[in-house]
């Protein structure tokens, strides 16, 4: 009953993290430890995307330039205007941290393993998703902080402090993963289930922390039954857009069933594995928490929805 409830074992993990960090969350002298320790977790993670994302393949995936352009600008354009927008249209119903989460949430990049697992399930591009994801995330490293501070004007203003631990925290350690990736790649490949475990891991400590500091700035007595069905109503509205314009854009470029699917996945999907540690660099311990709930709610939302239509696809494409 719970495989098909939630299909992603990463969902009720990151349920467990948020609940734990409502019901104890890091107080007091505790606080130093926990955020030295999500640091690290966050520097650790980032070294692995750097030796698991495959340079070489993007380089010579590029070539297939409709797809991976399309994917490109369906992430970082069509999403992050879609959040832009959801933020205008949802600010009067929610306090403006929460309501800035959405525009967070449009400019970051796709994930990596469920979009290609999604794809693949699917009966997509698998090399293509594979492609796509990475091209994505190494773009997103830079631009999703630069297209937040583009598109949230003061509210995103990224000061020199900011700009110093990104370039420290996130890309440093992803450039030193790129650096090492030769010789380091193939042991992660031959232990996949460990590099993933390591990685979730990571995510999950980076919630618990950030989450910790907004329940102790108050979330939950900011946050009354209507501004949570808010929030609920606009990520509903948001995978809608998102998965069906993904889906559109595919058939008015004319991409094959296996592109268009690919597409589908990269492009509407959205990273908590970035969202987590970029809302850590960027904002103060009780605001990244806050900014947070939209991504946290629409990516487990995308993990469930993604487990569900991409067997519906896969059928539709064998009785074609």
């Amino acid at each position: 009953m719970l495989s098909r409830i939630f299909p992603d074992r990463f969902v009720p993990v990151l349920f467990a993290t948020i609940l734990l960090a409502s019901l104890l969350p890091v107080r007091g002298s505790t606080v130093p430890i926990a955020q030295g320790l999500s640091t690290a977790a966050i520097i650790f993670l980032f070294f692995l995307n750097g030796v698991r994302l495959p340079r070489d393949e993007v380089l010579h995936g590029i070539r297939n330039w409709k797809l991976q352009g399309s994917a490109f600008a369906f992430c970082f354009g069509g999403m992050a205007l879609l959040g832009l927008a959801a933020q205008a249209a949802i600010a009067p119903l929610l306090p403006a941290t929460l309501a800035l989460g959405f525009l967070f949430l449009g400019i970051l990049p796709s994930t990596v393993q469920s979009a290609t697992a999604a794809s693949s399930l699917a009966g997509g591009n698998v090399a293509a998703s594979v492609v796509a994801a990475a091209l994505l995330n190494l773009s997103g490293v830079a631009l999703s902080p630069l297209l937040f501070a583009l598109l949230a004007g003061a509210e995103g203003e990224i000061h020199g402090q900011a700009v110093l631990r990104i370039v420290s925290i996130l890309l440093l350690p992803f450039v030193a993963g790129q650096l090492v990736q030769r010789w380091l790649r193939p042991w992660v490949l031959a232990h996949r289930r460990l590099a993933t475990l390591m990685d979730r891991t990571a995510i999950a400590i980076a919630v618990y922390v950030a989450f910790s500091a907004a329940v102790v700035a108050g979330i939950w007595s900011l946050l009354d039954a209507r501004e949570i069905v808010v929030v609920l109503g606009g990520i509903a509205v948001l995978l809608v857009l998102s998965f069906g314009g993904a889906w559109a854009l595919g058939g008015m470029l004319g991409l094959t069933r296996p592109d268009r699917i690919t597409l589908l996945f990269s492009g509407a999907q959205k990273s908590i594995a970035v969202g987590a540690p970029l809302a850590a660099t960027l904002f103060p311990p009780a605001i990244a928490g806050m900014v947070l709930v939209p991504i946290l709610v629409y990516h487990m939302a995308q993990l469930i929805l993604s487990a569900w239509i991409a067997p519906a696809l896969r059928g539709e494409g064998c009785g074609a």
